[in-house]
């Protein structure tokens, strides 16, 4: 079966190699979307080609994040990509199976040969403490181990999907996707939540969740350079970013380790009273 996680990166550099490493431990292929980086992103991730990284593709970025922008290509891909699932992911996610038993192209595997045909993923958010401020280098997965469970809704993150075939929607929708973005309608949808929740008729989601672990930032000093000075569409930031494109410097507070659990291993991740807001900034 071939899985191939469609990611989109702009100065990724310290997340690229630990994401495209643990997909090709897990036998997952990868499709990069690389939206004008700047920093070593694209040539970390040029090391990975001929290994699990099947493609790299310029999105001009033109001043701005413009996240539907990002969203729209990746539906195109998920018709264009030859594959049986797909996934919609960022570099700064590591995602596993339910149990550390099986790789996440296993457990894919699995979820598809009982007859479901897309999976949701509980997510875990990683933070740096007050007492443990800085992890900005390439061991953060084993020295960042604070975190909590997130999801404002569930599902939250049902954003792996086994490949659809494209159907015609009718007239009135083929018209009104054709005149608005200049493009016939995909298969699947993802501009609607953001990229958290896939749509496409007849979706059957697995009733068990996968693991996300969401390492947002190493750092304030990351944190300020993530989300204060990178520049959004100003037409999306109401709607698709929220506290991203909105916080600002002084707004970033590190949580105590009091406020987080205590990290020991995948399997022992705790998903009970999942928070509905970040940590991170002062609400």
């Amino acid at each position: 079966m071939k899985i191939v996680a469609i990611l989109a990166s702009y100065n990724e550099q310290k997340f690229i190699r630990a994401c495209l490493e643990h997909y090709l431990q897990q036998g997952i292929e990868v499709y990069l979307l690389d939206n004008d980086s700047t920093d070593k992103t694209l040539d970390i991730a040029r090391e990975y080609l001929g290994r699990n990284l099947i493609g790299i593709e310029r999105i001009p970025r033109y001043g701005m994040y413009q996240w539907q922008k990002i969203l729209m290509r990746k539906e195109e891909l998920a018709d264009e990509i030859e594959a049986d699932w797909l996934m919609h992911a960022d570099p700064d996610e590591i995602r596993v199976a339910p149990t550390s038993a099986h790789t996440l192209a296993e457990a894919i595997a699995d979820v598809d040969r009982k007859g479901y045909n897309a999976v949701n993923f509980m997510e875990y958010t990683f933070l740096p403490v007050r007492e443990s401020p800085d992890h900005d280098n390439a061991e953060f997965q084993e020295t960042m181990r604070w975190y909590y469970p997130f999801a404002q809704r569930h599902p939250h993150r049902l954003n792996a999907w086994k490949k659809q075939s494209r159907c015609w929607p009718g007239a009135k929708a083929f018209l009104s996707e054709l005149a608005r973005n200049h493009r016939t309608t995909p298969s699947v949808n993802l501009r609607d939540t953001g990229g958290h929740v896939v749509q496409f008729p007849g979706i059957h989601p697995y009733p068990v969740d996968f693991k996300l672990k969401h390492y947002i930032v190493l750092s304030l000093e990351h944190a300020i350079q993530k989300y204060v000075k990178k520049s959004f569409d100003p037409k999306e930031i109401a709607g698709s970013h929220g506290w991203r494109a909105t916080a600002k410097e002084h707004e970033f507070l590190l949580p105590s380790q009091s406020q987080m659990r205590l990290y020991t291993s995948d399997d022992e991740l705790d998903a009970d009273r999942p928070l509905k807001e970040h940590l991170l900034v002062q609400q």
